[in-house]
């Protein structure tokens, strides 16, 4: 993306107050972002914007929730040192940042690993579930060196009581391993039957069950070559 300049934080600041929505603010305050603004019209914006680091900067420096959505999309992903990305995403209380934060920024880091390793044995659960993010893009994209084993211990003793945003991405990891490595399949889908994390959670129709036995039957369904 070209970077462009000119455009300063209080006009994109002033742009996004012009955006909002009541009816976008209450669906999303409902999911514990506390924001406005129409995702569409977000990347709109950001499209315009292009690449600036220094405006992301500055309008994560607001602490407003969409004007950080918005730095995201505009930032420089690599530019940042390991010690920002921590105290980033120690400040990204909302849902919406910090899945942003994770997927957008810290995965395209070349300080991901460092990152992964420190925040997948956090105390604060929310740090946590970011490690355990990571760990699921290694387990699907870059196995080698993951103890699939040992991983699976801890989500067997730990993931039916942890909290919600932790609980959501150590089952992410638990189906993840159950549809990518088949050694380890019927494992991952006895620990997801027996704890039954997600087993009741409302899918719309169409859509895939989080719930890890049916994810995995599903993505490895998919993934089925057809019969001949």
């Amino acid at each position: 993306m070209t970077e462009v300049t000119g455009t300063t934080a209080a006009e994109v600041m002033a742009e996004l107050a012009g955006l909002e929505d009541p009816k976008a603010r209450a669906v999303n305050e409902k999911h514990g972002d506390d924001h406005g603004v129409n995702l569409g019209k977000l990347r709109a914006v950001a499209k315009r914007l292009k690449t600036q680091p220094e405006l992301a900067r500055e309008l994560w420096d607001t602490q407003d929730t969409a004007a950080r959505l918005l730095a995201l999309l505009i930032c420089r992903p690599k530019a940042f040192g390991r010690d920002e990305l921590d105290a980033m995403l120690r400040g990204a209380r909302t849902p919406k940042v910090h899945d942003w934060l994770v997927n957008y920024v810290v995965k395209k880091n070349p300080h991901a690993e460092e990152l992964r390793v420190a925040w997948f044995a956090d105390p604060d659960p929310v740090v946590a579930s970011a490690g355990w993010a990571l760990t699921t893009e290694r387990v699907a994209k870059r196995p080698e060196g993951l103890d699939l084993s040992e991983l699976l211990d801890v989500i067997e003793a730990e993931m039916k009581d942890a909290p919600d945003r932790l609980q959501w991405a150590m089952n992410h990891c638990l189906a993840q391993i159950g549809i990518e490595h088949p050694e380890h399949r019927a494992r991952a889908i006895a620990i997801g039957e027996r704890l039954e994390v997600l087993k009741d959670y409302p899918t719309s129709p169409g859509c895939t069950s989080p719930f890890a036995p049916a994810w995995i039957a599903e993505m490895v369904r998919r993934s089925a070559p057809p019969v001949a």
